[in-house]
């Protein structure tokens, strides 16, 4: 199968998202040159199992896109790519904000495809918190300015993330290893334990 040029993925602080992107990463024709010290956040103090043990490390790792960031959220194919050293390859493009407005994603990269992870609310948040909360070095939060407006951007990304994938008629599934070999056509090995994943869902259009 392949890859189109970027996927612009997109989940809320704590759905387990950059997780994700690490294994989607170990998909042959992903473009894993935004990777950099200045691009690594690994939290401290946390239990056995995280993040070291069931994912590699670091927990977040590459180009994140949004406010206060080193690229911002734009809708420019020249402006994101430069995050990249090396040309061609798929670039896996992470950004909470696309949530808020992913029709006008799919309007401006109609070749490109769209990866949506959902997790519940609370879960999200927790998870979020437990993991340094504005304590994250990178990626950064600042823009999120307090627990309760976090809380709240991440019921509203979820909610738009709901509303969008019900507009475009996409399938929610739960994520594991047939889910990635169905929709990308190459197997992955998830590094996690099957029940680290049982509140996540994830759909991709296409």
């Amino acid at each position: 199968m392949q890859l189109p040029d970027r996927i612009f993925f997109t989940g809320v602080p704590g759905s387990k998202w950059s997780a994700i992107s690490h294994e989607l990463e170990k998909l042959e024709g992903v473009n894993k040159s935004d990777h950099a010290p200045h691009r690594e956040y690994e939290p401290t103090g946390m239990p056995d199992w995280a993040p070291g043990k069931y994912t590699d490390r670091p927990m977040h790792r590459g180009a994140y896109f949004g406010p206060g960031m080193e690229f911002d959220a734009k809708l420019d194919a020249t402006y994101l790519d430069q995050a990249w050293t090396n040309p061609g390859g798929c670039k896996i493009i992470k950004s909470h904000d696309w949530a808020y407005d992913l029709q006008s994603v799919k309007d401006a990269f109609p070749n490109d495809w769209i990866m949506l992870v959902y997790r519940p609310d609370m879960a999200s948040y927790a998870w979020w918190f437990q993991h340094g909360g504005f304590k994250i070095t990178y990626a950064k939060y600042d823009a999120y300015e307090n627990h309760t407006k976090m809380l709240g951007e991440i019921a509203t990304q979820n909610d738009r993330m709901l509303k969008f994938a019900h507009k475009h008629n996409l399938t929610w599934n739960y994520y594991n290893e047939k889910w990635i070999l169905d929709n990308f056509g190459q197997q992955v090995k998830i590094t996690r334990p099957w029940n680290q994943w049982d509140d996540v869902l994830v759909t991709i259009l296409k």
